[in-house]
């Protein structure tokens, strides 16, 4: 910690000193505790629940309204839990980490609190119905740990009970069923998974609007893949599913489940949804009979599922364009769609869906279209708008477009720019280029205020890469980047860039960078493999030794993803793009920007340290900020995520347009 004070002083001398950070740092808060931002809901019933942060509220504040007074210019909230008045209270930095609340959840939670923004947390129970916490109500101690509710005086709890429960990636596998008024190491066990799976077993209960409920049992096996049973009366009964699937919810007695590969034996392909009837799989979970809802085209693929209360909200992205679809389910296990009109280059993505009727909101967000809520009924597929954030900053010069490139194996490779009307092609613009590339996760349009802020507004370009390793167009574009194929993802990236310096959209001397967490190894590599195409690279919360990683943090369950040192053929190729081991003493590389914090027990620090340790050892230059709070994101409150922000542009600024 002595040696991350000296660079933490030694990088804040140069950017925080520079001119440009104080305006910098000021247009950051001043966006991110703009009393205009959007009140993201949380529908339950008549009610909306929302948990807001400003200037009086670094930590925030849990509170409600009605669904009517919601809508209007200037909803009367009443503030039921202060965050901020707690951490005083227990002087202990909380962080919020959400509700889990007992259908059908107008009363009863379970408030989820972290220590400074770590995955660990502590769980308490808490009324809606007073705004207090429970008098000799559950709470569970600090871990990371998954709880579900049975009923009012029941949970279902995974967590650390102690000696050889825990995964070697520090995930729980034990679950164990605790009744209110006994002492937590009272609790009696129900299922174990195994020391050796990459993520947690967890318990979840299910319900729908028409009163069914199933409680389940989630054992990750690896990051991708698990098994699902049954907790019944008589015992857990496995569900004979394939590995590789996303549960969704219950609907109309419905289970609906995605599928991440082939169920071949039903002659389904990956990317379906289907759904079971639940009271056939509770009477047989061994021979399933799925009906499919939604089956993937060559260019359009699901995103995600919510259920109303009559209705299946799909959510899909067609050539990387957001498309919204409402199903009603028939007789003989028949399924009617009904598509709803929504726009182009905006992510399209359901908030939250009621299960008392069949209200949901929608978001809309683009690059440069101020994200919006829509009030929809899945029932008759109307939208309505409900709010809409005004212009957080001046995109009257600026136009998206999506091109694409192609990569060094002929993969066409689409990607989103975000560039000026009258930008010059001539090679001079500042362009800042941004991927994740992994765990099926998409990169879609959104509306950043401060990256509008920071940096559209000062003439730079922005590019998103929509490249292998996601999940744009489906499994397969994933798995087309898995373990030792995952230099296809390093190579679309290479091509995103390369495509715009052919372009003349930007030059070497003014591209830069940034990607954070396995876009944060995705950063290292690029600096290693390709440091001459950049001039600018912010590294945030990374991964960047590839030999290590098993050993650090959580990062034992991301073996599906990465591979594994413990077979000589991944461990080759984990050698070849490790960062960390890839460093060299005679290559000039780029000055890069890394960036991580103390309290992330996610991926850790110690890629960040390790990295920086090293290229200071080759005398190489680098700058280095890691702060304490925050877990694996920019700051555990506005304030620190505004200075994360200004520190960054700073940085980009002085190496790409000053």
């Amino acid at each position: 910690m002595a040696w991350v004070k000296a660079e933490n002083e030694r990088t804040a001398k140069v950017l925080e000193k520079d001119p440009h950070f104080a305006g910098l740092e000021a247009a950051a808060l001043k966006v991110l505790e703009s009393p205009e931002r959007l009140p993201i809901p949380r529908l339950n019933g008549d009610d909306v629940y929302n948990t807001w942060k400003d200037a009086a509220h670094l930590r925030g504040i849990l509170r409600r309204t009605t669904v009517a007074d919601y809508l209007t210019a200037q909803p009367h909230w009443q503030t039921l839990l202060d965050y901020d008045a707690l951490a005083k209270q227990d002087n202990q930095k909380w962080v919020a980490q959400g509700l889990n609340c007992l259908y059908p959840g107008n009363d009863l939670c379970l408030v989820g609190l972290s220590a400074g923004g770590e995955d660990a947390g502590t769980e308490r129970e808490f009324s809606l119905k007073t705004g207090k916490f429970i008098e000799n109500g559950f709470v569970l101690p600090r871990s990371k740990q998954g709880v579900a509710w049975v009923d009012k005086d029941t949970l279902l709890v995974a967590r650390d009970w102690g000696a050889g429960t825990m995964t070697k990636s520090g995930y729980p596998f034990v679950v164990k069923i605790w009744k209110r008024g006994q002492p937590l190491d009272q609790a009696k066990e129900v299922y174990r998974g195994a020391e050796t799976d990459e993520l947690s077993t967890d318990a979840l209960t299910l319900h729908d609007g028409q009163g069914h409920q199933v409680t389940l049992l989630q054992r990750g096996v690896t990051f991708f893949e698990k098994t699902l049973s049954l907790l019944t009366p008589d015992g857990v009964k496995r569900i004979a599913l394939p590995g590789k699937v996303d549960l969704g919810d219950l609907l109309d007695g419905r289970l609906i489940v995605t599928l991440n590969e082939d169920w071949a034996p039903q002659k389904l392909v990956q990317g379906s949804v289907v759904a079971l009837d639940l009271e056939a799989v509770k009477k047989d979970p061994l021979h399933l009979k799925p009906r499919v809802i939604f089956a993937p085209s060559a260019t359009e693929f699901a995103e995600s599922v919510s259920a109303t209360k009559t209705r299946l909200l799909v959510t899909t992205l067609e050539n990387v364009q957001g498309r919204l679809y409402s199903y009603t389910p028939g007789a003989n296990g028949s399924w009617t769609r009904t598509k709803l009109s929504v726009p182009d280059n905006q992510t399209v993505s359901v908030i939250t869906a009621n299960w008392s009727d069949d209200r949901f909101f929608l978001r809309l967000t683009g690059f440069l279209t101020p994200s919006s809520l829509l009030l929809g009924d899945a029932s008759t597929g109307t939208l309505k708008e409900a709010k809409t954030l005004p212009a957080q900053f001046d995109a009257s010069g600026d136009v998206v477009e999506q091109l694409t490139a192609v990569s060094k194996d002929g993969t066409k490779v689409p990607y989103f720019i975000v560039r000026p009307k009258d930008m010059k092609f001539d090679g001079a613009n500042p362009t800042l280029l941004t991927a994740y590339g992994g765990f099926q996760i998409s990169s879609t349009p959104s509306y950043s205020a401060y990256i509008g802020k920071l940096w559209l507004e000062h003439g730079g370009v922005y590019v998103l890469a929509n490249i292998r390793g996601g999940g744009e167009f489906g499994p397969a574009w994933h798995e087309a980047g898995l373990k030792t194929h995952r230099q296809r993802i390093y190579d679309d990236f290479a091509a995103v860039g390369q495509d715009l310096v052919t372009r003349r959209i930007t030059s070497p001397r003014r591209l830069g960078i940034e990607g954070g967490s396995n876009g944060g190894l995705l950063m290292g590599v690029e600096m290693t493999q390709h440091p001459e195409m950049w001039n600018a690279i912010v590294i945030q919360v990374p991964l960047l030794d590839m030999l290590g990683f098993e050993h650090i943090a959580a990062g034992a369950s991301w073996v599906g993803e990465y591979g594994s040192v413990s077979i000589p053929e991944q461990r080759a190729f984990l050698a070849s793009i490790s960062p960390y081991n890839q460093l060299k003493r005679d290559v000039n590389y780029p000055e890069p920007l890394i960036f991580t914090t103390t309290k992330d027990d996610r991926v850790g620090p110690v890629h960040a340290r390790k990295f920086a340790a090293k290229m200071e050892e080759f005398g190489k230059p680098f700058y280095y900020d890691e702060i304490i709070e925050g877990g694996h994101s920019a700051g555990a409150n506005l304030k620190e995520q505004a200075r994360t922000f200004a520190e960054e542009f700073t940085y980009l600024t002085r190496k790409l347009i000053d």
